[in-house]
């Protein structure tokens, strides 16, 4: 817009004269706007009506936003852009200028579009004009003001429920749902998102009923809307049944008799780039004004947004899960005289890759170690960490050492990682043989117990500090708690995911558990789907790790039960751990009696192999079933020179080692093996009373 009189810059040669006909006496003014070179010459009813004085205003539109509010400019603009792109003739619309004195004032322009022969747009003719008297009437300007509160608040309301979708699904939800649906005035929707290769997968599609076949997966080029409008970035509003018949002839037979009237398809745009397309469907009205055009593609554009978000987060979600299950044992093991059943939930909200991992180690012996355990954090470190440890911990349970250290050891590991994670973990070591299990316990939940009967209860096992905190305050002593797992009853390790309710206290959570598992099916697999269906329907922010194992009864190998323990040189945690073994078995399987006996001549045995050899030395315990239950104790080392018995003098504090498993035991030998011997010992023990 130029003012000639105030000194504007020239204009080119073929710029049309001021219209002779003064609008003055209607409060109008008029515009001729030249596309080519963006100036636009106003004449002086137009100053009026803009409150401009001369020299404020130099010829090209963007002065006039010292009059023009930033939200009515940016419609303004779109409004004429879209009537440049879509080959109108004409374009309307009321708008507010803010006066010298700060007051807002109702404005109308009405413009005319010349083109040339090939359709090209030239220049804009148009007046603008003070609408104050004509929305004077109360009623008519509240009717307005009341529309476009409306569509602000589609605006707002739909950003503001949009802003917590964090999945494609919740996306499509929340535009689904009935306020959704009731805010864009529409019956249904379909959304299509843009796949490689030029693919438009279609994730939503309504009403029901109304998928038409072979249009869940389309291309780029084909000829239906969503394809259109993703393929010329424009929306397109189909106005009538008239319109949509003659522009989709391939789709609209297929939704004629669903009663739509009308449809507007809008590309989904995200940095400059296409990611879908969505489509509303009317079934009470035709056509569409300018202000619902704009409100409509308003919110095209914040769709966009969080849907691009939404995809985002679906594929990290994915990569998340698919790591963390690389993470996990690629399988079970298949364990005779036991049942298993694993499972593993991500996070719904916040991170999704977790440090929660199970694992099941089958070992010599009819034993089997079951672990599970939460490293600190979510995200990938704790991945990283939980994958290193997981195969540490299965690495010293494998080579046979107690249980005590084998979490003692896992915790100087994670400590000497330097990665400042701790780590809760529970770990089991199961003879299905006789139902011994030893348990040891780093700052985790502690297990339920299921009976035969469905009865569940808590398992309470002693504890020590998590993994890498034990290490670092030098408090790696992890007691054992033993009990005995009978044939049927089933054993629960979780992770705190399971029972953390948020504004929930813990025991709240353990109690709601406890009943879950008490009338949840028997068979572990339908269970463990229950309590997985339990985490999925709280959308908990937490990982979730679940590992049952159900002891068999029929499993009984001819040797009877039978526990095994490593003892190196110079280490009296795992002297303490085998001697507490011994304990445990001999209460288990029914020789608590003879403990005392069988612990003294099991400890001489084990001293006179550290103390009279070069390495370690394995100690087996096993029950031997024939006529009479035995008891018996191996100690087994790598060197070949046969032990002997010898008198201690009356100040010796050696030579009775020998002499004591002599008189304590039943019998007592030493076998040769291949790179070393074995010294052992047998104990009567009375018979188990039939169950």
């Amino acid at each position: 817009m130029v003012d000639r009189a105030a000194g504007a810059p020239s204009l080119p040669d073929d710029w049309p004269a001021q219209p002779e006909l003064s609008l003055n006496l209607n409060r109008m003014g008029s515009f001729d706007w030249d596309l080519a070179s963006g100036l636009m010459n106003l004449d002086p009813a137009g100053h009026e009506v803009f409150d401009l004085r001369p020299g404020e205003f130099d010829g090209h539109p963007g002065s006039l936003k010292l009059r023009v509010p930033t939200d009515e400019a940016s419609r303004l603009d779109a409004l004429v852009s879209r009537a440049l792109k879509s080959g109108s003739q004409h374009y309307g619309a009321y708008f507010r200028i803010r006066c010298r004195d700060g007051s807002l004032r109702w404005t109308h322009t009405q413009g005319f579009i010349r083109r040339d022969s090939a359709g090209r747009p030239l220049r804009i003719i148009g007046i603008v004009r003070d609408a104050t008297e004509e929305l004077a009437d109360s009623s008519a300007r509240l009717e307005v003001d009341a529309e476009r509160r409306r569509q602000t608040s589609v605006v707002e309301s739909t950003t503001a429920a949009l802003a917590h979708a964090r999945t494609v699904q919740e996306v499509i939800d929340v535009l689904r749902d009935s306020h959704g649906l009731e805010h864009f005035g529409a019956t249904s929707l379909v959304m299509g998102l843009l796949e490689s290769g030029g693919r438009i997968h279609l994730v939503a599609d309504g009403p029901e009923g109304s998928f038409v076949p072979g249009t869940r997966y389309t291309r780029v080029d084909d000829e239906y809307p969503m394809s259109e409008v993703v393929r010329t970035l424009t929306p397109r509003f189909i106005e009538s049944k008239r319109d949509f018949a003659d522009s989709y002839p391939r789709l609209w037979p297929h939704i004629e008799g669903l009663g739509i009237n009308s449809a507007v398809y809008l590309p989904l745009i995200a940095q400059g780039r296409p990611i879908g397309a969505l489509g509303l469907l009317y079934g009470d009205r035709t056509g569409f004004s300018s202000e619902e055009r704009n409100v409509l593609v308003a919110l095209g554009s914040s769709i966009a947004q969080s849907l691009q978000r939404a995809v985002l987060y679906d594929q990290e979600h994915d990569l998340a899960q698919g790591l963390q299950q690389a993470m996990l044992p690629r399988r079970i093991p298949a364990v005779p005289g036991a049942q298993i059943a694993v499972r593993y939930r991500s996070a719904r909200l916040g991170r999704d890759i977790g440090g929660d991992w199970y694992d099941v180690i089958a070992l010599p012996g009819g034993r089997v170690g079951a672990v599970i355990g939460d490293v600190q954090g979510h995200d990938t470190h704790a991945a990283a960490v939980m994958g290193q440890l997981r195969i540490v911990l299965r690495a010293y349970a494998a080579e046979g050492h107690t249980p005590a250290t084998v979490m003692a050891r896992a915790s100087v590991f994670l400590h000497e990682l330097d990665t400042e994670r701790f780590a809760t973990c529970m770990y089991a070591e199961v003879d299905l043989t006789t139902g011994v299990m030893q348990l040891v316990r780093a700052g985790h939940v502690d297990p339920l117990v299921r009976d035969n009967d469905g009865g569940t209860r808590r398992l309470p096992v002693e504890g020590g500090l998590p993994l890498g905190l034990s290490a670092e305050f030098g408090r790696l002593e992890y007691p054992v708690t033993t009990v005995e797992l009978d044939p049927g009853q089933t054993l629960l390790f979780y992770t705190d995911g399971l029972v953390e309710v948020p504004g929930a206290d813990l025991d709240d959570g353990m109690q709601m558990l406890t009943a879950l598992v008490r009338g949840g099916p028997r068979d572990l697999q339908l269970l463990g789907d229950q309590l997985c269906d339990v985490v999925d329907e709280r959308s908990g922010d937490d990982d979730v790790a679940i590992l049952l194992l159900r002891r068999k009864g029929a499993y009984t190998p001819q040797t009877g039960g039978r526990l095994q323990q490593h003892v190196a040189q110079n280490d009296p945690e795992a002297l303490r751990s085998a001697r507490h073994m011994i304990r445990a078995a001999t209460g288990a399987w029914g020789a608590r009696e003879r403990s005392d006996e069988i612990e003294l001549a099991a400890d001489e045995m084990i001293t006179n192999a550290l103390m009279h050899t070069d390495g370690g030395a394995i100690v087996t315990i096993r029950v031997l079933s024939g006529v009479e239950r035995r008891l018996r104790v191996e100690v087994e080392d790598r060197s070949s020179a046969l032990p002997r018995r010898r008198d201690a003098g009356e100040s010796g504090v050696s030579g009775r080692g020998l002499m004591l498993v002599d008189r304590l035991a039943e019998a007592w030998g030493v076998e040769s093996r291949g790179s070393g011997k074995c010294v052992w010992c047998e104990f009567m023990i009375p018979e188990r009373p039939k169950s």
